[in-house]
């Protein structure tokens, strides 16, 4: 009985190559879109587990976590300076590093930020970390060789940056890969960052606002050369300029609560990236149930469309069932050929279109990783095999129908057909 049915599957190759088609490819876009936000949540996830706590100025919390957790370039208002050596004399912070961002060179970003996170971040692959002004670390992702001289952008050059002529920074050291966005950054010197946006001398402006804009609008026209040679102040107590963020590793879970709570007022904005995250997805949860319906709806039509010419194709076979039959072939032999075949024909379909639907969120993920820096793990999960075990039922149930139609058929009515 195999050996008939693969005949005729062989027999009606065409028909069978356009039907496994069908619910391949509709099968693969549901594979894809849920495999991808899986794989979204989890690098996402993985890469904020680096940081515990980030405090910056009032405002958007997502913006906060993105920019300095994820470096999408955004421009964010300053925290007070003063608060980063409150935060080093706390008892309650193992540590704390600035983060200061704006600028970017060929692609990379390039991020003021001190020794104490370059450490924290991951281990050095070669070389070593930055120790004057001039000095930089590149991420793992970044390709650019030790000794190599980067001269930064302020923004991005394609929407009208500047270049800074007054420091050029040289790589002395490449960190192993983190999986996170700092895998595709710069790491300089916060001091050097200040020297470049003439902020030095900062002040605030009558409404409490920091003047980082217009200094460094100008800096690239009117400031002078920074000794690239300079060594490394890292006393932050006397550090006075704003910062977009500051990365806090607090000594405990409790502290940490503690410190959130501290540090939510008026003048400063504290969260948790897992946190901010966790409501991100929420977001993205919506989006994925509009296209998980979208591609559902999909699959329903083609195994609607699929069931309708099964059911015409066994209306055209009619000949040859009641050959069978009329050669002493039994009623339950005919209906396990009808229905294994269109079996055969869609579990076909639902493992390719599982392997297709792989390899598609392997490649969107492959992308995005290398467009962002943050590993994006496209794996199967126990549910996985759930889905495939319901959709393989269901297909069992749909090609019942046909062979129900061929069981009932008489086989003299079918050869005067």
């Amino acid at each position: 009985m195999i050996g008939f049915v693969l005949a005729d599957l062989r027999r009606l190759w065409a028909g069978s190559l356009v039907v496994v088609l069908l619910i391949a490819l509709a099968t693969a876009l549901g594979v894809a879109v849920t495999m991808q936000e899986r794989a979204l949540r989890l690098g996402s996830a993985r890469a904020a587990d680096k940081f515990d706590l980030v405090i910056g100025a009032p405002g958007s919390e997502t913006q906060l976590v993105l920019s300095s957790i994820f470096l999408q370039p955004s421009p964010l208002p300053l925290v007070d300076g003063g608060v980063l050596p409150r935060l080093l004399a706390d008892p309650r912070v193992a540590s704390a590093a600035p983060v200061g961002f704006g600028d970017s060179f060929g692609g990379y970003a390039v991020v003021g930020t001190s020794t104490g996170l370059v450490g924290q971040l991951e281990q050095l692959a070669e070389g070593r970390v930055f120790a004057t002004l001039g000095e930089a670390v590149a991420g793992a992702a970044v390709d650019l060789p030790l000794g190599y001289a980067v001269k930064p952008t302020h923004g991005l050059a394609e929407l009208g940056g500047h270049a800074h002529t007054e420091l050029a920074y040289r790589i002395v050291g490449r960190l192993k890969p983190t999986d996170t966005a700092w895998d595709r950054a710069i790491l300089v010197p916060m001091q050097a960052v200040w020297s470049l946006h003439g902020m030095e001398t900062e002040h605030d402006d009558a409404d409490g606002h920091h003047d980082h804009d217009e200094a460094a609008s100008g800096a690239a026209a009117d400031h002078p050369a920074i000794d690239a040679n300079a060594a490394l102040d890292e006393d932050w107590s006397h550090a006075t300029p704003g910062l977009p963020a500051i990365l806090v590793k607090p000594k405990s879970i409790a502290d940490a609560y503690k410190l959130r709570q501290d540090y939510r007022n008026t003048t400063t904005l504290a969260v948790f990236p897992g946190e901010v995250l966790t409501n991100l997805y929420a977001t993205l949860g919506d989006a994925k149930r509009v296209l998980v319906g979208v591609t559902s709806g999909a699959q329903v039509l083609v195994a609607a469309a699929i069931l309708l010419v099964t059911i015409l194709h066994v209306g055209q076979r009619r000949r040859q069932i009641g050959a069978l039959r009329a050669f002493g072939a039994p009623r339950t032999a005919v209906f396990i050929i009808v229905w294994s075949e269109l079996f055969a024909l869609i579990a076909a379909g639902v493992l390719i279109g599982f392997a297709l639907g792989f390899c598609a969120a392997k490649f969107i993920a492959g992308y995005l990783s290398g467009e962002s820096g943050v590993a994006m793990p496209v794996m199967f999960a126990a549910g996985d095999g759930f889905l495939v075990s319901v959709i393989l039922a269901f297909a069992a149930v749909l090609a019942v129908l046909p062979a129900v139609l061929a069981y009932r058929q008489s086989p003299a009515a079918a050869l005067r057909a």
